[in-house]
């Protein structure tokens, strides 16, 4: 008997397509480090700071995409912000002072990024998948190391064949006149516009009572109080640091100043890239049947043990250990991550959770981006940011390990309060 194939599953991969465009061509943006130092005589901490100012707006942006897309719709929300980036990226080719690389790139390209991001996905999941959820999300996470696997390696060796502005220019034009109109002709909002159910019915999810949509502000502002709430939000927050923050922005120019070739540093780019995509995939899958809490401890351990290995790794084959048990763990913690949110804050503005979260997200890759960048300034070196990720990474996968498990918090819903649960 054939049975057609559910529109989640098309909404899901244009989802999938659009983060890979984009948030690839965010990711990319360690291997513009040194053309940009040559050709505008800037430093190394100055453009770390372009890389902050960016990740900053992102974050700031999140609550507010949140809001909008509560508003407007996912479709329009994800398509257009992939134009603004496209147009933004595009327009870098004209450059000629540092300063209009902080407002095309730190500025409006970063609006853009923040739009075409997890605060939009995560709602496109939750309207569309009552069942299948964690695998839903680790597919939509892997568009980040897909996009890393294709368009960070790829700009390496656009810059490396031709130079930075064709490159800008090839992306900026993927993004304008081939990612931007199939997003936005065929994405969809909810099941509804193709009179569907979401996959798993929607006898799955809770209704919203009338009470609680009146009262959704006092809501909102209540899961501020919650222990739940901050022991996401601080281990995220280290997540970013360590990820978008510092190996994305760093680590080309870590493997360059070790005297690693284009090729290897493309290598270990690509499988950590790989590995992400399998460490992603696999977390989804685990999301779904396992404690998301324990997950989230044993992956910001075994990343803070990558972070051991990258200190020493002072020959090619250790940096390729390192890009695989990194790339295993690297965007992983995000699935079970928006599980436990999505579970926590079942009577909560999706969008606005969701959108705080990636805010500390944010905000902690900017810090990651840009204080390593100084440090390196003044020493030299990366060995201390490393240590302290280390540290934070131990602390990051205890708080986790301190959560409830979702099944106590759903016990304890009766708490008017929500206060230190």
């Amino acid at each position: 008997m054939n049975r057609k194939l559910h529109y989640a599953w098309i909404v899901l991969l244009l989802t999938f397509f659009a983060l890979l465009a984009v948030q690839g061509v965010r990711l990319s943006f360690g291997a513009f480090i040194e053309p940009w130092e040559k050709d505008f005589s800037m430093d190394r901490g100055t453009i770390s700071l372009i890389s902050t100012l960016s990740f900053l707006v992102y974050g700031i942006s999140q609550p507010v995409i949140g809001r909008l897309v509560d508003r407007f719709g996912t479709r329009t929300i994800i398509s257009y912000s992939t134009l603004l980036v496209g147009i933004s990226i595009l327009f870098t080719y004209f450059v000629t002072s540092p300063w209009q690389l902080f407002i095309l790139y730190g500025v409006v390209a970063s609006i853009g990024v923040g739009g075409a991001s997890n605060v939009a996905a995560t709602v496109v999941v939750t309207n569309w998948f009552n069942e299948k959820r964690g695998l839903a999300f680790g597919m939509i996470e892997a568009g980040f190391g897909a996009g890393q696997m294709l368009l960070v390696p790829g700009s390496l060796l656009l810059i490396h064949w031709f130079d930075w502005k064709v490159t800008v220019v090839i992306l900026g034009i993927f993004l304008m006149l081939f990612v931007f109109p199939i997003v936005l002709w065929f994405l969809r909002n909810h099941p509804s516009e193709k009179n569907l159910q979401p996959i798993g019915g929607d006898g799955k999810e809770e209704a919203k009572s009338e009470e609680d949509q009146k009262n959704g502000s006092y809501a909102n502002s209540r899961a501020f109080r919650t222990r739940k709430f901050w022991f996401l939000i601080f281990p995220f927050f280290i997540c970013g640091f360590t990820t978008t923050g510092l190996m994305d922005t760093h680590l080309i120019p870590y493997s360059h100043q070790h005297g690693f070739s284009t090729g290897v540093t493309s290598a270990a780019i690509s499988l950590l890239a790989g590995f992400n995509i399998v460490g992603i995939l696999v977390s989804g899958i685990i999301a779904d049947r396992w404690s998301n809490r324990k997950m989230l401890f044993l992956l910001y351990a075994t990343r803070a043990l990558a972070f051991v290995i990258l200190i020493y790794s002072h020959q090619p084959y250790l940096l390729l250990v390192f890009s695989i048990l990194f790339g295993l763990v690297d965007f992983a913690t995000v699935a079970p991550t928006q599980m436990l949110a999505t579970q926590y804050f079942q009577k909560y503005s999706i969008g606005f959770i969701i959108g705080w979260l990636f805010l500390s997200h944010q905000i902690g890759s900017a810090l990651g981006a840009y204080l390593p960048g100084l440090i390196h300034h003044k020493t030299g070196s990366y060995d201390l940011s490393f240590y302290f990720s280390i540290v934070a990474l131990v602390v990051a996968a205890i708080l986790n390990l301190l959560l409830p498990e979702p099944n106590t918090t759903k016990k304890q819903s009766a708490n008017p309060s929500g206060i230190a649960e």
